[in-house]
């Protein structure tokens, strides 16, 4: 893992908390689970904990924070990174308010060369 990645996932981490309640009211965790989960992001045995809340919690919202929770302990180094690319096609809305946050990363991660989509996303 490079610094810019380290550097990017702990600023996204940051500004993922402070859109925890919009997350909240307006994610259904479910398909983010199976992406962070084929990007190796959560372990086979997050995954089945997460899967076995699904069964037992039918609140969306209960379960979106169980798997917020889990993200915020997580180790893996692009956790956040990956969760930006999760939400991005369904929830581009909250893609869009992290982005807006993030003017003086953009310009640093670009000359870092970890790019912009063509609509102007930022990739990370």
């Amino acid at each position: 893992m490079c610094a810019a990645d380290s550097m990017a996932n702990e600023i996204l981490k940051k500004l993922f908390q402070d859109v925890h309640s919009k997350m909240v009211d307006g994610i259904n965790p479910d398909s983010v689970m199976d992406v962070l989960f084929e990007k190796n992001v959560i372990s086979s045995d997050d995954y089945s904990r997460l899967f076995q809340i699904i069964r037992q919690t039918p609140v969306i919202e209960d379960r979106c924070r169980d798997l917020l929770s889990l993200l915020h302990s997580s180790s893996h180094p692009q956790t956040f990174i990956r969760l930006r690319l999760a939400l991005l096609d369904e929830y581009s809305w909250l893609v869009d308010e992290i982005d807006k946050q993030l003017p003086s990363l953009t310009s640093q991660l670009q000359q870092l060369h970890l790019g912009e989509a063509n609509d102007g996303k930022l990739l990370l």
